[in-house]
């Protein structure tokens, strides 16, 4: 069993994914679950032998192992369990899904709508990823199957439920080397496991504890436990685990715990996980006979189409008034205060805004909160909390309501 051994790190994950702009939002996302762990959860199987004994290694040793894993090429199953503390997503997303199919100018298989429902409740995935360049996931439900696979210039989605497919072409498309341009995640977006313990390494400092907790199985491997807890109080997170293969580096699992207690809500596993080279055929993908296939660049102009000039107007007058955002505080505390244009609140009683029965139903989303700051409401998940003030300003972070009306206060 490895000892508790702690160390602190700044690290910064970056990554890259191929295609242009209107494939590499999709690609990111999909490079995020394929490899392992999305921002959303994975449940890992714990083997039943009990925790490996490993040689002994410091926390500093293991976020450098961590760092130098290589591994590009692997395939498993993965389950992801989310917990936000909000309604289920599912019912919500296969209604939009349901409105695209229908002639609204969007597709059902389009990853928007598809992997959002992994935002909450529990799923199924096969994964499997060759470098870069190659990647499917297919999202296993009950009797029907999502698939999104990426292969060179092309990023195909496919939903059999509607029998539809989505398809992008990448920058490489059409180039006379046919080379494809690789291009950097977008900032803060993590494009691989390990690059999600590094965000969580990132965030290490002199509000963070980074130890190694012991030993674990994860899909049959053996695994070191790294857990990032923040010295301060006041936030939603207890802890995050990441469970890194001992032989590869490769992160295994990824666990965060809120402080509140209870299960996780975020936690991310293999099932089962392979690091030799997937077979070709998992990359390849022809669209169903009879299947309907909107091509990217169809969903792009006809979004152009409809009102461009009307939205971008409503932009401009919603921003007219914004007045920026502000961090309050540090590290694991910090909260963002933002001031909505207008400086309008959420409709109080004895207003005369809103009706009886809609106020009642506004008073039941939130709690009512006063502080030095004045009134307003707090609206609660299990990780992110916001305020709303009666004057219009937003306070939001991953921290206590208490935390955060202390935050408006100080504002004040």
């Amino acid at each position: 069993m490895a000892p508790n051994d702690s160390a602190q790190t700044n690290g910064e994950a970056t990554g890259t994914v191929v295609g242009r702009r209107k494939a590499a939002r999709y690609i990111v996302p999909f490079a995020v679950a394929g490899v392992a762990a999305a921002t959303i959860g994975l449940v890992p199987a714990l083997a039943a032998s009990g925790d490996p004994d490993l040689p002994d290694i410091t926390a500093q040793e293991l976020i450098e192992k961590i760092a130098a894993s290589d591994e590009e090429q692997l395939s498993g199953t993965v389950k992801i369990s989310t917990d936000l503390g909000i309604p289920s997503l599912g019912g919500l997303a296969g209604s939009f899904a349901q409105g695209a199919g229908s002639g609204s100018g969007e597709s059902s298989a389009a990853p928007d709508t598809k992997l959002m429902e992994l935002a909450s409740g529990t799923h199924t995935l096969r994964v499997a990823v060759d470098g870069p360049d190659k990647q499917r996931l297919s999202v296993l439900g009950e009797g029907s199957e999502y698939s999104l696979v990426h292969n060179g210039d092309d990023v195909w989605g496919y939903d059999s439920e509607s029998n539809e497919v989505y398809h992008a072409r990448s920058e490489g498309a059409g180039r006379e080397d046919g080379k494809s341009e690789q291009h950097k995640a977008p900032e803060g977006v993590p494009a691989t496991p390990k690059e999600l313990a590094e965000e969580a390494l990132a965030a290490a400092g002199d509000t963070t504890s980074v130890t190694v907790d012991g030993t674990a199985q994860v899909a049959g491997r053996d695994a070191y436990k790294l857990v990032i807890k923040p010295k301060q109080s006041g936030s939603t997170i207890g802890s995050v685990t990441v469970a890194v293969d001992a032989s590869t580096g490769v992160p295994l699992k990824f666990t965060l715990a809120p402080s509140g207690g209870g299960k996780a809500a975020v936690d991310a596993g293999f099932t089962e996980v392979d690091f030799a080279k997937p077979a070709a055929s998992s990359f390849t993908f022809t669209p169903p006979k009879g299947a309907k296939v909107t091509e990217a660049d169809e969903l792009e102009a006809g979004a152009a189409q409809k009102g461009a000039a009307e939205k971008a107007q409503e932009d401009l007058s919603a921003l007219k008034d914004f007045k920026g955002l502000d961090v309050i505080g540090e590290g694991w505390n910090a909260v963002a205060e933002i001031e909505l244009p207008g400086g309008a609140g959420l409709p109080t009683e004895g207003s005369g805004d809103v009706p009886p029965q809609a106020q009642q139903f506004l008073d039941a989303l939130g709690d009512k909160v006063t502080g030095d700051f004045g009134s307003g409401t707090v609206f609660k998940t299990r990780l992110v909390n916001a305020l709303m003030t009666d004057d219009g300003k937003v306070y939001v972070g991953a921290v206590t309501a208490d935390t955060l009306v202390k935050a408006a206060g100080a504002a004040e």
